[in-house]
């Protein structure tokens, strides 16, 4: 195992790297203005380095690290397709980058366009009345569209209802969003084709109900067939269609949500329209909803005025209220915006279809190798099982390891928790033949190696800087201070 401290150790006496301007005031001046408690009594043991040997540690720190501009990121469910540089180009453009988000309306004209101008594209690719760009997270979107559901229901006098309907392949922050908005979850099973059943809706619906929560393609990347009958029967039910949108790279310019019979869905920005993410953010989750409920939306709504200006309306008594500081992450909004304007209706509608053929292709390259659960036609990912492994000592989690040795990320593992040893593959658009065609043989391999070699895979990673973690441990003992031996 490599010796973390060549890595990290870099200072030496004598080096220096900068230089501090020239006092204005004496030392002991200075001194006098701290309070006696808050003066160091010995020297800060800074380290003594050079600028070129800093620069040097982070960006081999960066390339370390591995992200969607370094290889292949196949990560299910969070559709980590390239990000084309014009987009951060668009955003960083000084008349954004440096607006202030107090600043008079009359001086951000732009950027209110643009705000207004992507609600009305979202709303178009949707088929949704309205949309507000405000939420800054998949989760947040969920957020938002609960509780509108609430404030609907309310209207109506049926605030007594506190039910939400989800199937278990529902995305993990589904259940969560709907128990912190304290709603009660009502989880639904799946039939042998991986989809949702519309009598098992049927059966779980009652007038207790606020609405339904549901991904459509589900998270095993197959599209729900009876979703114009499942949310019929919500409807009639008098409840509310939620649709996650976080699987929107599927269907893009094919299917609209809205037109049959979806309420309400966020957008994830981050992923569909391509927006650099991971690490926990920052995001995008616009909500979009039938033109029903866009009273509801969060405030303030960006509208166009008579006289061809655009400003802020907070006068929205129905408005669930505010969701983030200011009006969200307004550069993330630029680069929705340039990805959609440049691609057009066409060029959208082209991404889905490659996201599928993707899927479709890579799916039936490793179908001989791993168990597959639903062989029926995939959506944009698909998901693989490593029972076969696992039955000769070699774990989902041994071979997301052992993919890190030959540069590819591990796709999404264990999840949906419905299919053992789960391995949720999401390849994008973005990617060539020839990233497919290296994924699917470094696969075979280490299927391969799995039945001849099982302990190269379950000691892996080997190539990596550093080698495999006591995950155990790590996760009871989180401590990520470096500390010398």
């Amino acid at each position: 195992m490599r010796d973390n401290r060549v890595i990290y150790e870099k200072a030496a006496e004598g080096r220096n790297g900068y230089g501090t301007p020239a006092l204005q005031r004496s030392a002991e001046e200075l001194l006098s203005i701290l309070p006696v408690d808050a003066r160091r009594t010995n020297d800060a043991a800074l380290p003594e380095i050079d600028e070129p040997t800093v620069m040097r540690h982070f960006v081999n720190m960066s390339t370390t690290n591995h992200h969607i501009d370094k290889g292949f990121y196949p990560l299910g469910s969070c559709t980590m397709k390239y990000n084309p540089k014009r987009n951060d180009i668009a955003a960083s453009h000084p008349g954004f980058a440096n607006l202030h988000p107090l600043q008079p309306e009359e001086t951000a004209q732009g950027a209110l366009q643009i705000i207004f101008d992507l609600e009305a594209l979202l709303c178009e690719v949707s088929g949704f009345g309205a949309t507000s760009v405000q939420p800054v997270a998949g989760a947040q979107g969920e957020f938002t569209g609960l509780a509108i559901m609430r404030a609907w229901q309310n209207e109506r006098g049926q605030g007594h209802r506190n039910k939400v309907i989800i199937p278990e392949s529902a995305h993990g922050t589904n259940p969560a969003t709907v128990t912190s908005m304290g709603f009660t979850v009502v989880q639904i099973k799946s039939n042998a084709e991986g989809l949702i059943d519309p009598d098992t809706v049927r059966a779980a619906m009652d007038d207790s109900v606020v609405g339904m929560m549901t991904t459509n393609p589900n998270t095993l990347g197959l599209f729900e067939t009876h979703i114009e009958e499942i949310a019929k029967i919500v409807h009639d039910g008098g409840g509310l269609m939620y649709m996650d949108g976080a699987n929107l790279n599927a269907h893009m310019g094919i299917f609209r949500p809205a037109d049959i019979g979806f309420d309400m869905m966020h957008f994830n920005l981050h992923k569909t329209f391509t927006i650099p993410h991971g690490g926990g953010g920052p995001g995008a989750g616009a909500v979009g909803v039938t033109k029903e409920l866009e009273k509801y939306l969060p405030a303030p709504r960006v509208t166009a005025t008579t006289d061809g200006t655009y400003r802020f309306d907070y006068d929205r008594p129905h408005a669930i209220g505010r969701l983030h500081a200011y009006f969200g992450n307004f550069a993330h909004m630029v680069r929705a915006y340039a990805y959609i304007r440049t691609l057009g209706g066409r060029g959208l509608r082209e991404v889905s279809e490659n996201a599928v053929i993707n899927a479709n292709y890579l799916k039936a390259k490793l179908v001989e190798d791993y168990d597959l659960p639903h062989p029926q036609p995939c959506m944009h990912e698909f998901v693989i099982s490593g029972n076969r492994q696992k039955k000769l000592g070699v774990k989902t989690a041994d071979i997301s390891k052992r993919l890190l040795d030959f540069g590819v990320h591990a796709p999404t593992n264990y999840f949906p928790l419905i299919v053992p040893e789960a391995m949720m593959i999401e390849p994008t658009e973005t990617e060539s033949k020839h990233t497919l065609d290296y994924f699917a043989q470094v696969m075979k391999q280490i299927a391969r190696e799995a039945e001849t070699n099982p302990d190269i895979v379950t000691s892996a990673p080997h190539d990596t800087p550093v080698r495999r973690m006591d995950e155990i441990t790590a996760a009871r003992q989180l401590d990520v201070a470096y500390l010398e031996d």
